[in-house]
């Protein structure tokens, strides 16, 4: 079996533990696991969304983070305003899932255009320093939002709800993240196979080729950055409503830095990379959480050496070398 079939089957095996686990812990009454799982596939669709700049067109965005927080702050404040009866903005609060995930993607992706437009006038350091002062500026201004808890965070009283389901039952939460994983890595897949994509990784390996060649490198870049920070806002209206709370440490620096740690630890640019390193980061925190309050030593440790012994992350040491760009 070559190393292209290996990824697929290891893909199709963790998108079969990531069902069957919160399948058995509800068979069994574990709610505390199948939140666990809600939580891995949440992270893992925000990953997605930054993988596809990272992985794809090599921007190393320090400051995704911004998206995450801007989609939460659309759940919590919509929430907020349909649960006390009030107008925002001239319009009434919603509690439905599913209009909220459309604002928070075009409100997130109405920033990433902003942000992107302006830091991919640079590259390197310099791009990352600049996404990473503008997640900061969001992360500030959250913090001094009164109105919206600010430094205290905004709690969520009401979960929103999607239709057919029953939100505040935990089953019915994870499978719908769950759906929403599938349907976001089968975007990310696409856009891998697809002209854009394959724009984009030439793009990465050398602009200036790109351009003789008459690609656009900024419109390429900026339109993946834009679809990097609308998938990123979606996973931040999603984790509202499972922490039915936010607050502005969903913008903080250290957020973007899980993002991309995760997609290291699974593996930069591979298709089920997300879902791995979201899963060895909610088990860390889970497991040596408990152990000690030092649980990210330990984690560092892991990332260290895959850094240096296996740089296509779990994926890649499993399956292989091969992947796409």
């Amino acid at each position: 079996m070559d190393d292209t079939h290996k990824e697929w089957v290891l893909n199709a095996l963790l998108a079969l533990a990531l069902f069957a686990v919160p399948l058995w812990a509800w068979v069994a009454g574990e709610p505390f696991i199948i939140t666990l799982a809600t939580r891995v596939a949440i992270l893992a669709i925000a990953a997605v969304g930054l993988n596809i700049a990272l992985g794809l067109g090599g921007m190393v965005s320090f400051g995704h983070a911004l998206y995450l927080g801007i989609g939460g702050y659309v759940a919590g404040i919509a929430a907020h305003h349909a649960f006390n009866g009030t107008p925002v903005l001239g319009l009434s609060g919603t509690n439905q899932m599913l209009p909220i995930w459309a604002l928070a993607m075009l409100l997130s992706g109405a920033v990433a255009g902003v942000v992107g437009a302006l830091s991919l006038r640079t590259s390197g350091i310099f791009f990352i320093m600049i996404t990473l002062a503008f997640a900061q500026m969001g992360f500030f201004f959250a913090l001094s939002w009164p109105a919206y808890g600010g430094e205290d965070g905004l709690p969520i009283f009401m979960r929103n709800q999607f239709p057919g389901l029953n939100t505040n039952r935990p089953w019915d939460l994870f499978i719908i993240a769950y759906g929403v994983l599938m349907l976001a890595l089968l975007v990310f897949a696409l856009l891998r196979e697809a002209r854009f994509g394959a724009a984009l990784m030439a793009i990465r390996q050398n602009p200036d080729r790109a351009a003789a060649i008459g690609i656009s490198p900024f419109g390429i870049k900026l339109t993946a950055f834009v679809l990097s920070g609308m998938l990123t806002g979606l996973a931040g209206a999603m984790m509202a409503d499972l922490t039915r709370f936010v607050s502005p440490a969903m913008m903080a620096w250290t957020m973007s830095g899980e993002l991309i740690v995760i997609i290291i630890l699974g593996g930069v640019g591979r298709l089920f990379g997300p879902v791995a390193g979201a899963a060895i980061l909610v088990g860390f925190e889970v497991f040596f959480g408990g152990l000690t309050e030092h649980w990210k030593l330990w984690l560092g440790l892991v990332l260290l050496a895959v850094v240096l012994f296996a740089r296509g992350g779990l994926i890649g040491l499993i399956a292989g070398r091969a992947r796409h760009g």
